[in-house]
C-alpha cells in the first residue's frame, strides 16, 4: 500500500510504503504427563486432517470468507522445571478479526482428541500473542532537504539519526526506550480502533527480543542518493470485526475516517504510525532535544490544572515555556494577570 503523503502530513519528498501478511494466528495446547512423546507426536500428526476438519465445522462463516484452520504443528519441549511437555500449535486464518475467540474456541474443541491421541493430560489451551505469522511492515524514504533546521543541514540530521539508530541496535537499554517510542504511536491507534493494546505490546516486545537480545523494532539507513531510509516490522494482530471494534461507536467512526475496511489495511496504517512516531522522536532527540517538546506538553497540563480555559491555555503555556519555569503556582500568577 502506498500511503498519500498529504494524509500523513509529510513532506512531498517523503515516500511511505506498507504491507501486511495474511491474518494467521497461533493457538497452543499444552499436554503434560505424556508417556511416549515421540509416539504421541506421530499420532497427532497422522490425525492432522481430521483435527482440522473438526475445527472447520465449528466456524463455517470464517471458512466461507476464506479463513479457517490452515495447519497443525507438534512440538516437544524437553527441558522445563516440570519435565518434558508436548505442545500443539494450531495455525488459523482469522480474516478481519483479531482472532482470540476463534482460536480459543477451536482449541477447546480439539483438546479431547489431542488428549486421547497423546495419552497425556491437557493443561493450557490459549492463543499466543507472539503473532509472528501475522507481521506488518512499513518503509519510508525521506529527502535530506526536509530535515534541515536553523542550525543543522539535512545531511547532518540524517547522520545524527543514523548514529542514534546504531546506539539502539547495539544497546538493549536504549533499544527498549527506542521501542517504547515506537509503541507510543502504535498503542494510540490500537486503542482508538477498539483493539487490545496489551496483546499488541506483548507481541511487539516478544518479537524485538526473539534473538534473546532486545533489538529495535525499526531500522534506519542511508541510500546512495543520501536519503534517510526507515523500516519497521512487527506482529500486529488487530481486527476490524468482533470484540470491542463494533461494540463501541468510536472505533467504527475512526475506521471509516481512515478508509479502513480490512484488518490488513489497519495493520499497515498502524505500522506506518509506529515508524513515523519513531522518526519524529529520533529527529527531536538529535536536534533540539526531546525535553523541549515534553516541557511544552507539561506546561499545557500545568496551565489547565491551574484553571486556564479556552485561549488562556495557550497564553499560559507560552508564558511558562518562555520563562522556563513550569510550576503550578507560577501558572496561577500568569492566569491572574489575564
Amino acid at each position: 500500500m502506498l500511503l498519500p503523503q498529504t494524509g500523513l502530513g509529510l513532506s512531498p519528498k517523503t515516500v511511505v510504503l506498507a504491507e501486511a501478511d495474511s491474518p494467521l494466528m497461533i493457538g497452543q495446547i499444552q499436554v503434560v504427563k505424556v508417556p511416549d512423546l515421540e509416539n504421541a507426536k506421530t499420532k497427532i500428526k497422522a490425525a492432522r486432517k481430521d483435527l482440522l476438519a473438526t475445527i472447520a465445522r465449528i466456524n463455517p462463516t470464517i471458512n466461507m470468507l476464506g479463513g479457517g484452520p490452515k495447519g497443525l504443528k507438534v512440538r516437544i519441549i524437553r527441558d522445563t522445571s516440570f519435565g518434558p511437555m508436548l505442545v500443539v500449535h494450531l495455525i488459523m486464518d482469522v480474516r478481519d478479526a483479531m482472532g482470540a475467540n476463534a482460536i480459543n474456541t477451536a482449541l477447546e474443541n480439539i483438546s479431547p482428541d489431542i488428549e486421547r491421541l497423546s495419552g497425556g493430560e491437557i493443561r493450557l489451551r490459549i492463543l499466543s500473542n507472539l503473532a509472528d505469522k501475522r507481521l506488518a511492515r512499513a518503509t519510508c524514504t525521506v529527502h535530506p532537504d526536509s530535515l534541515t533546521t536553523d542550525d543543522l543541514s539535512g545531511k547532518e540530521v540524517v547522520e545524527r539519526i543514523l548514529e542514534a539508530a546504531a546506539f539502539a541496535e547495539a544497546d538493549p537499554y536504549r533499544a527498549v526506550t527506542h521501542n517504547k517510542g515506537v509503541m507510543n504511536g502504535i498503542d494510540a491507534v490500537v486503542i482508538a480502533t477498539g483493539n487490545d493494546w496489551r496483546a499488541v505490546e506483548a507481541g511487539a516486545y516478544g518479537w524485538a527480543n526473539r534473538k534473546k537480545k532486545m533489538k529495535p523494532l525499526t531500522c534506519w539507513s542511508r541510500d546512495q542518493a543520501g536519503n534517510l531510509c526507515g523500516a519497521i516490522e512487527l506482529p500486529l494482530a488487530v481486527g476490524t470485526v468482533g470484540g470491542a471494534t463494533r461494540v463501541h461507536p468510536a472505533p467504527a467512526v475512526l475506521l471509516k475516517m481512515m478508509g479502513i475496511k480490512t484488518a490488513a489495511s489497519l495493520a499497515e496504517v498502524i505500522a506506518c504510525v509506529g515508524l513515523a512516531q519513531n522518526f519524529a522522536a529520533l529527529r527531536a532527540l538529535v536536534t533540539e532535544g526531546i525535553q523541549k517538546g515534553h516541557m511544552a506538553l507539561h506546561a499545557r497540563q500545568v496551565a489547565i490544572t491551574a484553571g486556564a480555559v479556552d485561549d488562556q491555555i495557550e497564553k499560559v503555556t507560552k508564558a511558562l515555556c518562555a520563562e522556563g519555569v513550569v510550576r503550578a503556582d507560577r501558572a496561577k500568577e500568569i492566569l491572574d494577570t489575564l
